[in-house]
């Protein structure tokens, strides 16, 4: 960060006086340089283990989509309730640098017990889901506890003099921000996919670096401990604000019904605490009635980590050659976006805008921002529908689904008792182009299936179960033909992996290495289990019989897709014939791009200047409070995801629509109420009040929450 400056300041810290060096040349402090290393760690830490969280629930927990976006969500909505409960720490105990030191620790821990649960060798099941949810708890008490305290005591390390400079390192560590973001949705899902331990996805891995970062931000942190500016606790505004509601509304049920009316029934409070203080209350509330509408917003931003991501694990992740995206790295869009977009808005579509004659308050550059991330999930919608083209949904009550592999030497005819299911015959070795549905009497019903070959007729007994699918296998033996019911699995994988089973007609058993997989194929017709594959080319796959060694060229086992692979052959040779039983996932995960440009480009339109508008009607004393207020919007957004996924139960390319649609709603209700808004200035206040300034008091509720003020929150708008 350059050299030290000779020259220092003398600065006050607990009643010592201690040097704060600059950097060479500059006003900048040297302890901001910690601070910065810090912040980049540990959001480095946050987003890279949040990036691999929701694969995770299910891939390695066993949870299903709805539980697993359910459980995301909760823990993003409590990573934004405890900034309050860190705050109140800060001010009222232990001060900001011992806040941050103290729940990081916590932080940490979090960390370390959320890599031990995905350690398949420590417990079982049960072991692994608490150790998992308890880590979570302890992280999202770390990371939000130490969030409105962070940036506010880098601002502290500044002389009031250097405002400018204060402002430019909000912009560095906003940088930091978005680095440490971007550059960790790159490498978890990389150490997640790419490397193997245990057996499988190497979660333990995935997690256990982001535990490294946030040790390393610690260690960064406590390393300028000799040079930071530290203040005292100074008592907490938000406190403050709530005894004085609470009086007032005490007072106000506790008065006759007789005694004078007032004009505000904050004025209740007028016989314990100053008029100032229940006028700057006023003008808050004016604010947190706007943002009542808010948290559908987020409630649709913070679905990129969860619904987008399963979304993109059922595309065609290939962007040509061996560059191929993992599913959960897309979100590093947003992260890239963002940081383009912000002088792109400030110092082009704005000042066009305004070139027309346009006026874009504040109310409605949110509202425009609310309608463009509607629109995002409308693109969410469309690609949704095209990606389910390609799978295969479990059939419903009373249905099962069939298809037919004919291994006979000529075609045949199927036909079920009372049933109409396959209207054509059925071609040697053809692959079959769909599954097809099959009604069911109950719950299982035993069919009477009749097959015709070369004029004969066979019949068999067979057995289905509804919501099942499933593989008739036709082949030749001694007595006439035989029927071989197996049970499908369709469930496309969540990380984009193909699916590979074999069929041995041989009469030799066989064993297959394709890749790191190994299967066993008896002879006789026998059927391998369903492995799932890591896409790619498999050439020169290695086959081992009792007689000899061969190998076969299997080609590309494509992203989603599920194979059946027929063997065929005499003692000496062997050749095989591919099937398609599911279609690959087709649709480019690049048809994500668009949604995600709409989400960023409404993102900085409502979020950002949703933050300036705030605190430019606020009291200089309330502006910690709009910042809780605003956390809270984002805290119950995510609550809003966790009871539409626990609840609703519906189509996802619904859900999207019903977002998009209840935001667009919203968006309206907010625009009626904007349109009634006066902008005021708070600033106004001082000609009001004409207060004694020699009085002596200084009222707590001036004091700002964990120093959060204006420049401190401008930096939030990452929050999300």
């Amino acid at each position: 960060m350059g050299k030290m400056n000779d020259k220092k300041v003398d600065v006050e810290v607990h009643g010592k006086r201690q040097s704060s060096p600059k950097l060479c040349g500059t006003n900048y402090p040297v302890s901001i340089a910690f601070i910065v290393v810090n912040e980049f760690c540990e959001r480095f830490s946050y987003y890279g283990m949040k990036a691999v969280l929701t694969l995770y629930f299910i891939h390695y927990l066993g949870w299903d989509k709805n539980l697993s976006t359910a459980v995301y969500h909760a823990f993003s909505s409590l990573c934004y309730f405890t900034p309050l409960l860190g705050a109140l720490i800060a001010d009222s105990w232990l001060g900001k640098f011992r806040t941050i030191i103290y729940l990081s620790v916590v932080y940490v821990i979090g960390h370390v017990i959320k890599s031990v649960g995905a350690i398949p060798d420590v417990g079982d099941s049960t072991t692994h889901i608490v150790l998992s949810i308890l880590g979570l708890i302890l992280i999202a008490f770390g990371t939000g506890g130490i969030k409105p305290c962070v940036a506010a005591f880098g601002g502290d390390q500044f002389d009031e003099e250097h405002t400018d400079e204060r402002r430019k390192f909000f912009s560095i560590f906003y940088m930091s921000i978005n680095g440490g973001s971007v550059l960790s949705t790159l490498v978890t899902p990389v150490l997640r996919g790419d490397v193997q331990c245990f057996g499988g996805d190497c979660y333990a891995l995935a997690f256990g670096v982001p535990a490294v970062l946030m040790v390393i931000a610690l260690v960064v942190f406590i390393a300028g401990n000799g040079i930071y500016k530290k203040s005292p606790p100074e008592g907490n505004v938000l406190a403050s604000v709530c005894k004085c509601i609470g009086f007032a509304i005490r007072n106000r049920w506790r008065t006759s019904k007789n005694s004078p009316k007032r004009s505000h029934w904050l004025d209740w409070a007028e016989e314990k605490y100053p008029k100032r203080l229940i006028q700057e209350i006023k003008m808050v509330f004016r604010v947190l009635v706007l943002y009542i509408p808010l948290p559908m917003f987020w409630a649709l931003f913070d679905q990129q980590g969860s619904r987008w991501t399963l979304q993109a694990t059922r595309m065609n992740m290939n962007f040509g050659g061996a560059f191929v995206l993992k599913p959960d790295q897309m979100q590093m869009l947003n992260a890239l976006l963002i940081l383009v977009f912000i002088p792109i808005f400030d110092m082009g579509i704005y000042p066009l805008i305004g070139l027309c004659r346009i006026k874009l308050t504040p109310l409605r550059k949110m509202t425009a921002g609310m309608i463009i991330a509607a629109i995002a999930f409308c693109a969410a919608t469309v690609v949704e529908l095209n990606v389910i083209k390609t799978v295969v949904d479990p059939p419903p009550a009373k249905q099962s689904l069939i298809q037919v592999y004919n291994l006979m030497d000529s075609e045949v005819t199927v036909q079920f008792s009372d049933h109409n299911v396959f209207s054509g015959p059925v071609n040697s070795y053809e692959d079959p182009l769909e599954y097809t549905s099959l009604t069911l009497s109950g719950i299982s019903q035993l069919h009477t299936v009749t097959v015709s070959h070369n004029g004969a007729q066979h019949q068999c007994q067979l057995n289905f179960t509804e919501q099942t699918a499933y593989s008739l296998i036709l082949h030749n033996q001694t007595d006439g033909i035989a029927c071989k019911l197996v049970e499908d699995h369709i469930t496309k994988s969540e990380t984009g992996a193909a699916y590979l089973r074999f069929i041995n007609t041989r009469t030799e058993s066989i064993n297959i290495t394709v890749g790191t997989n190994e299967f066993y194929v008896p002879a006789h017709y026998e059927i391998s289990h369903n492995i799932s594959i890591q896409r790619g080319e498999y050439n020169g796959v290695k086959c081992i019989s009792d007689s000899k060694e061969y190998h076969i060229d299997l080609g590309l086992l494509d992203f989603g897709a599920f194979y059946t692979v027929i063997l065929k052959g005499g003692r000496d040779d062997l050749t095989f014939k591919k099937m398609e039983d599911i279609q690959a996932n087709n649709i480019h995960i690049a048809w994500q791009i668009p949604q995600y440009v709409f989400l960023t480009a409404g993102e900085v339109m409502f979020s950002i200047t949703g933050l300036e508008f705030s605190y430019s009607q606020a009291p200089a004393s309330m502006k910690s409070v709009l910042q809780a207020g605003w956390l809270m919007t984002v805290a119950f957004g995510n609550v809003i995801v966790l009871i539409v996924a626990e609840g609703a139960g519906m189509e996802q390319w619904v859900e999207f629509l019903l977002f998009a649609s209840l935001l667009l709603a919203v968006s309206i209700i907010f625009s009626i109420m904007a349109y009634f808004y006066t902008y005021v200035d708070p600033d106004q206040l001082d000609k009001i009040f004409k207060e004694d300034a020699d009085d002596g008091n200084v009222d707590s509720y001036k004091r700002p929450l964990c120093g959060l003020s204006l420049s401190s929150a401008v930096q939030e708008s990452y929050s999300s």
